[in-house]
C-alpha cells in the first residue's frame, strides 16, 4: 500500500471540530480513513452516508436523536458524507453538543458544489484535500532514479491509485476509461441536474487540446453550441469537481501585460489523455510539451497543498505573446518558472525582467524537476 501524505490523521484532529477530507472521486479517501481507523486507539464509530438510517438521523436536526446516535464514542467517522442531506447541520449539532468528540467526514467534491458543509461548520472544521497520488507520495515507493525512469508513464497515464497499481498498460487504460465514464461527472450531474454529459465532455476535449494556452470562453461556446455564460458556469463546476485547475494571468497593471484570459490544466494527465483517447508513448506524440507543463503545474499544486506553501499562482503574458509559464507570489516575493521538457536554452522576456527585477527566475526541465515538485 502506498502511504498517503495525510496517513497520520491524528495530526489534524481537534476535539469538537470536524476534519473534512474531500477531493475527486476514486483518489483513496475511504482507504485513507479505514487505514487510520485500523491503528487508532480511540473508541470509534464508522458509518457511511449510503446508510439510509444514518441519512435520516443526521439530517433530522433532532438534537436528542443525534446525540444518542453518537453517544459513548470518542471518534465519529462518516464516509461518503456528501450523500446525507444537510449533513453540515447534523455534524454541527454533534460537535456543539458532545464535549470532547472527534469527527471525521469524507466526501467528494459535491461538498463544494452543494455548499452544505461550509456555512454550518464555519469555525468548526478543518479541511484536507486529497488528490491523485503525488510524486512526493510516490517517492516512498520509488527512488529518484526510478521516478525519472517512470516519468513517461506518469505523463501518459497520470497517478490515480488504481492506475498506478495496475499491472499492465491495458489495465491502466481500462481503469482510466472507467474513471471517465462512471465517476468524472457524477457530482456535477447529481448536484446540478445537468442532463447532457456530452457537452461537458466536448468542453473538456477542447480544453485538453489547449493545455498551456489561454482560453477564450466565446470561442469555446461557439464550437460546442452554448453561450459564454454557460461555458463559464460549466468551467466553474469542473473546477469545483477537481477535474480542471484554473490559472489566471499576473499583472501589476503594466500596459504590455495581458490578464483577462485564463489557462486550464487537468488535475490528472491520465484523465486528460483519456478524454482525447491518446495513450501513445511520449516519443510518438506531438503534445509532450503540454503533458510536461500539465504534470508540473498539478504536482506543484499538490505540494503546495500538502506542505502548506501559501502562495498565489499565475502565468504571465505580454501583448507580443512572450510568456512565463508559472509565477508564484509568496511572502512578498516573486518566483518565475519556465517549463521545458528538453534542455533547450531559454531567454526570459526582457519586459518582465525590467518590470520585476527582484523576481527569481528558473527553468524546470527533466534534469532538475524533482525538487520543484517536492521530491
Amino acid at each position: 500500500m502506498i502511504k498517503r501524505y495525510y496517513h497520520n490523521l491524528n495530526k489534524y484532529l481537534t476535539k469538537n471540530k470536524v476534519l473534512v477530507i474531500y477531493g475527486p472521486r476514486q483518489v483513496g479517501k475511504t482507504t485513507l480513513l479505514k487505514e487510520f481507523l485500523s491503528h487508532t486507539k480511540l473508541k470509534y464509530k464508522l458509518d457511511s452516508g449510503d446508510n439510509i438510517r444514518t441519512q435520516q438521523i443526521l439530517s433530522s436536526q433532532d438534537f436528542a436523536q443525534i446525540k444518542e446516535y453518537a453517544a459513548g464514542y470518542e471518534l465519529l467517522a462518516i464516509d461518503e458524507a456528501q450523500r446525507i442531506p444537510k449533513v453540515g447541520m447534523g455534524l454541527k449539532i454533534i460537535v456543539d453538543q458532545i464535549p470532547g468528540i472527534f469527527v471525521i467526514a469524507t466526501g467528494s467534491s459535491s461538498f463544494e458544489l452543494s455548499g452544505q458543509i461550509g456555512e454550518p461548520l464555519t469555525g468548526r472544521k478543518r479541511t484536507l484535500t486529497l488528490f491523485p497520488l503525488s510524486q512526493t507520495e510516490l517517492a516512498d515507493l520509488y527512488n529518484p532514479y526510478e521516478l525519472r525512469q517512470n516519468l513517461s508513464d506518469f505523463l501518459v497515464f497520470g497517478s490515480y491509485p488504481d492506475v498506478i497499481t495496475a499491472k499492465s498498460k491495458k489495465e491502466k487504460i481500462v481503469n482510466l476509461e472507467e474513471l471517465v465514464n462512471s465517476y468524472l461527472f457524477k457530482d456535477i450531474l447529481e448536484m446540478e441536474r445537468i442532463r447532457n454529459a456530452k457537452i461537458l465532455l466536448d468542453l473538456l476535449r477542447l480544453l485538453a487540446f489547449q493545455v498551456g494556452n489561454e482560453v477564450s470562453l466565446s470561442e469555446i461556446g461557439q464550437k460546442i453550441g452554448i453561450d459564454y455564460k454557460t461555458v463559464a458556469r460549466y468551467l466553474d463546476l469542473l473546477e469545483k469537481s477537481f477535474i480542471i485547475f484554473n490559472l489566471r494571468g499576473f499583472s501589476r497593471n503594466l500596459r504590455k501585460e495581458v490578464t483577462k484570459k485564463s489557462k486550464y490544466y487537468f488535475y490528472d494527465n491520465g484523465i486528460r489523455n483519456t478524454i482525447i483517447s491518446n495513450f501513445n508513448n511520449i516519443e510518438f506524440r506531438d503534445d509532450v510539451g503540454k503533458l510536461w507543463e500539465n504534470f508540473l503545474v498539478i504536482e506543484r499544486v499538490k505540494v503546495q497543498a500538502y506542505k502548506g506553501i501559501f502562495t498565489n499562482n499565475y502565468f504571465w503574458r505580454a501583448w507580443d505573446k512572450k510568456e512565463i509559464d508559472w509565477i508564484e507570489e509568496r511572502e512578498g516575493k516573486l518566483y518565475g518558472f519556465e517549463f521545458k521538457f528538453s534542455k533547450e536554452k531559454v531567454t526570459f522576456p526582457k519586459d518582465f525582467i525590467e518590470a520585476y527585477p527582484s523576481c527569481n527566475l528558473d527553468i524546470i526541465n527533466q534534469k532538475n524537476y524533482l525538487p520543484f515538485i517536492g521530491c
